[in-house]
């Protein structure tokens, strides 16, 4: 039986877990983890039965132990208590399913204590991909994409050892993405997109936060960032590819010129049973890909004019340090209260900008620099926006 923890368990991502493992008899949900998400949580409790669950904030803790009385379950509350959640001895694999940089210190956890990592928390390798990728060396775990982009790569280069007789086998990995609900459009038009615009990706269905950042194309930027250390390439290696058919979910071009892709249907159930079963596959059900309905597969270079926050996360990238947590924190910042009506579309890119303009450099920074790093950009923002 493998025992699974699912950090972030009522989101998106999360979900999608739960029913990856109710479809698989040898899989247990041992751990599961959420913000504040009380009425749902409740009902995972009661289907999956769990060991232990954190609910990150104390209030919603104590509501969720009153509801789950008559049920043996351990519930624990705050940082604390995810690290507790992600460490818990039974488990075997951890989903990192949270969103933002309050997954990196769990993440860690989990990794010390010898789990193996299913990450779909890119923020812990954008910010902290320097004291990660280390980590999952030393104790020896397995570091496993969930992102559907990073997974294609994954998946593309199966069979292939990343160092060849002459040097690196990898000469680019090509990393695609829809362009999202507003390809095509100039900054002029896209001056009073409104949230429940930016929410109607045309392809997937995911997140609120994650949805907008597909929109801006600053999620791919952040999947640049993540591509880099979890392939143990160059920036420059890294080309971004518009594909709006969502059919090729990523492809590693090799120093020979071939290049391998993984194709597919936009299913993100696929990406995250194959990370909880590597090395095997198992029967998912849900359409194929039928490419005489297809018909034809386009390609377009990326907007860098028009979608600058693509531009940008090359930028710090290369510039490394705490710049990459800070393009990620003043996106969190910025997207956050867009989506509360109070922050027009085109100041997230603005309120990146000016929060690498305004925040200090940190060469190589630790996580309590990270962190230290997210609370001054979160000041900088609170007072630049009052």
């Amino acid at each position: 039986m493998k025992k699974i923890a699912i950090l972030g368990s009522t989101g998106s991502i999360g979900t999608q877990s739960l029913e990856v493992i109710r479809s698989q008899p040898d899989m247990e949900a041992t751990v599961l983890a959420a913000g504040s998400n009380v009425e749902l949580l409740e009902k995972q409790i009661r289907e999956f039965h769990p060991k232990l669950v954190c609910v990150y904030k104390e209030d919603a803790a104590k509501l969720l132990k009153q509801a789950v009385a008559d049920l043996d379950v351990t519930i624990v509350s705050g940082m604390d208590g995810l690290i507790e959640a992600a460490a818990f001895p039974e488990t075997q694999i951890v989903v990192t399913a949270v969103v933002g940089m309050i997954g990196i210190r769990p993440t860690i956890a989990a990794i010390k204590a010898g789990k193996d990592i299913a990450l779909a928390n890119k923020e812990t390798l954008v910010t902290a991909g320097h004291l990660i990728i280390p980590m999952i060396k030393q104790y020896g775990v397995r570091l496993l994409p969930v992102d559907s982009e990073h997974s294609a790569i994954f998946q593309s280069l199966m069979g292939s050892s990343p160092e060849g007789s002459t040097g690196h086998k990898i000469d680019k990995i090509l990393l695609t993405a829809s362009g999202g609900p507003f390809r095509g459009w100039t900054k002029e038009q896209m001056k009073n997109i409104r949230p429940e615009d930016a929410l109607k990706h045309p392809n997937w269905v995911m997140g609120r936060k994650i949805t907008i950042d597909s929109s801006t194309m600053v999620n791919k930027g952040l999947e640049v960032m993540e591509a880099k250390w979890l392939f143990g390439v160059e920036y420059d290696q890294v080309q971004v590819v518009i594909q709006p058919q969502s059919v090729i979910h990523s492809m590693v071009q090799f120093e020979d010129g071939a290049i391998i892709a993984q194709l597919g249907t936009p299913d993100m159930k696929l990406p995250i049973q194959l990370a909880l079963t590597y090395p095997d596959r198992r029967y998912l059900p849900g359409k194929r890909l039928d490419f005489a309905e297809l018909g034809s597969i386009s390609f377009f270079a990326p907007d860098f004019e028009n979608f600058p926050g693509l531009a940008l996360a090359y930028k710090v990238g290369k510039e490394g340090g705490n710049r990459p947590t800070i393009y990620n924190a003043a996106n969190e910042f910025a997207v956050s209260r867009f989506l509360d009506h109070k922050l027009s579309y085109p100041g997230i890119i603005e309120a990146i900008e000016a929060s690498l303009d305004h925040v200090g450099f940190v060469q190589n920074p630790n996580v309590d620099n990270i962190l230290e790093t997210e609370a001054a950009v979160y000041e900088f923002l609170q007072s630049a926006l009052a």
